[in-house]
């Protein structure tokens, strides 16, 4: 065998160790997707999408009857929210991160930006955009169901000032959601 080695030439062998290179890389890759895919299929339940129904007791949000909350929990421990008022007045999703405390039960931090129209602005001068008024932060903790299908969470919404001082509004929710599903 070793004889037959040396009787490759030098492009030959370069291009043996190439080829075992690059096969070493992709057995290292698909190894490694594998492994991702087993950590996501075991991963905590709450990863995927969501839709919970809102309910604040307290603050500026305790009149809105009909607050739904899309949630996206992603592997790693991000997440991104959007409810169905973001249009009144527009406002950009939430972005957040999310980890485990217990087996059913997560703890979550989102963000979003609030925005208002120009001083004096007319309704055909705001298409340019709306300027930033507040900065949102919902702090939550939501308990799985043993279904992992369904949850119950507590929400506590804080606003502040674009100086980072607290300002009214701010109010305590309920939520019940539910994983989408096809």
């Amino acid at each position: 065998m070793i004889q037959q080695f040396k009787q490759i030439s030098i492009k030959q062998r370069f291009f043996l160790i190439i080829i075992t290179f690059i096969l070493t890389l992709f057995i290292k890759g698909v190894g490694e997707q594998i492994s991702y895919g087993k950590d996501i299929n075991n991963q905590d339940h709450i990863i995927g999408q969501w839709r919970s129904q809102i309910q604040f007791s307290t603050g500026a949000f305790a009149s809105i009857k009909n607050l739904e909350f899309m949630y996206v929990f992603n592997y790693g421990g991000t997440m991104i929210e959007s409810s169905n008022y973001d249009a009144a007045p527009p406002v950009p999703p939430a972005y957040g991160i999310w980890r485990k405390i217990d087996s059913k039960k997560f703890e979550i931090k989102y963000e979003y930006y609030a925005t208002q129209p120009p001083d004096k602005a007319k309704i055909e001068h705001i298409w340019g955009g709306w300027l930033p008024s507040t900065r949102g932060v919902l702090s939550e903790i939501i308990t799985l169901a043993d279904d992992n299908e369904t949850f119950n969470s507590t929400i506590k919404y804080e606003a502040f000032d674009q100086n980072g001082n607290i300002v009214e509004g701010g109010g305590i929710a309920t939520g019940k959601g539910i994983k989408l599903k096809f």
